[in-house]
C-alpha cells in the first residue's frame, strides 16, 4: 500500500520496538475506509486509539527479526523453522495473563518479554537491547586437506583483523584469532581454495539487555548454539523470569537480582 510523505514521517517517528505493529495496524485501518494508500490522518487516528487502547495491542511477548530471510548477503545461519518454534514457545507461556497477575494495572508494551533474531553480527535487528537476543554465527576452521594458496584474502576481508596468515609444519596457513573473529562467516565465503571452511554454526546468545532508565546491553553467554540448544536456553529463561517477575520488570532487571545458577553454555557446562 502506496504510502505519502507525512505519513511516511509520522511513522518514523513512532518506536523501533512497535513500528512493525503500528505500520501493519494503520494498513488495516486505511484498508477498512476504503483507502487505495496511506495517509498522515490514517496515522494519527491510529495512534489515537493505540494510546488510548494499548493495553489491548499486549500479547505478552515479542519476537522481531532481521531482513536475513529476504535474501541478505550477510547471514551467517539459516534456520526457517526457528521463528515459528520461538513463537510457539512464547505463545504456550500465557504471558499476557501472567503479566496482567503480575502488574497489577494496565499494561504498557515495555512489559512483553522481547527476543530478538539477527542472522549476521551486522545485528540491524538490534538483539543487544532486548531480553532473548540471537545474532547468527558461523565459525572458521582450518582445513587440514585443502592447501592455502596464500592469496591473502581472509585477511584482507576480516573488518576485526581475526585472520593472519602463518607458517605452520613448514606451510603458510591461516591462522584465526578466535577472541575477535565475530563468527559472520565472509572469510569462509570467500576463501577461493577451501582452506577456510564451516566450523560451528548456529546462534550467539545475549541475554537481558533493555533500554529505558537504566540500559543495559545484554550479556553474552559463551559459544554457538544450535536452534535446538536456543530452544532449551529459551525455555529455562522464561522458567526464570516467570518464577522471579515481581511486577513486570524487564528480564535483565531479574538477572540483576536473582542470576541463573544453572544455565549451560553451547558444551553442556554451566555459566550462570
Amino acid at each position: 500500500m502506496e504510502w505519502t510523505a507525512d505519513a511516511r514521517e509520522l511513522l518514523s517517528k513512532v518506536p523501533f520496538f512497535v513500528r512493525k505493529r503500528v505500520k501493519k495496524r494503520v494498513e488495516e485501518e486505511a484498508g477498512r475506509v476504503g483507502a487505495s494508500g496511506v495517509t498522515g490522518e490514517h496515522v494519527r487516528a491510529c495512534q489515537r486509539r493505540f494510546l488510548d487502547n494499548m493495553e489491548d495491542e499486549v500479547k505478552g511477548y515479542q519476537v522481531e527479526t532481521c531482513f536475513g530471510a529476504g535474501g541478505c548477503p550477510n547471514r551467517a545461519v539459516e534456520d526457517p523453522d526457528l521463528i515459528g518454534e520461538i513463537t510457539s514457545e512464547l505463545t504456550s507461556r500465557g504471558l499476557r495473563e501472567f503479566l496482567k497477575a503480575r502488574v497489577g494495572g494496565p499494561l504498557k508494551m515495555h512489559h512483553e518479554f522481547r527476543v530478538c533474531v539477527s542472522d549476521c553480527p551486522n545485528a540491524c535487528s538490534r538483539p543487544q537491547i532486548v531480553d532473548f537476543g540471537l545474532i547468527g554465527a558461523c565459525l572458521p576452521e582450518v582445513s587440514a586437506e585443502e592447501a592455502c594458496t596464500q592469496c591473502g584474502v581472509c585477511v584482507d576481508i576480516c573488518r576485526e583483523k581475526a585472520v593472519e596468515l602463518h607458517r605452520v609444519d613448514g606451510r603458510v596457513r591461516p591462522v584465526v584469532d578466535y577472541s575477535r573473529c565475530l563468527a559472520c562467516g565472509q572469510c569462509i565465503r570467500d576463501c577461493p581454495s577451501g582452506t577456510l571452511r564451516k566450523g560451528a554454526q548456529g546462534y550467539r546468545v545475549l541475554l537481558g539487555g533493555k533500554l529505558g532508565r537504566h540500559p543495559r546491553l545484554g550479556r553474552e553467554l559463551p559459544g554457538v548454539y544450535s536452534g535446538k540448544e536456543v530452544l532449551g536456553l529459551l525455555g529455562s529463561c522464561l522458567d526464570h523470569y516467570t518464577k522471579h517477575c515481581v511486577r513486570g520488570e524487564r528480564f535483565g532487571e531479574i538477572l540483576q537480582r536473582k542470576s541463573i545458577e544453572a544455565l549451560p553454555d553451547a558444551k553442556g557446562e554451566t555459566v550462570c
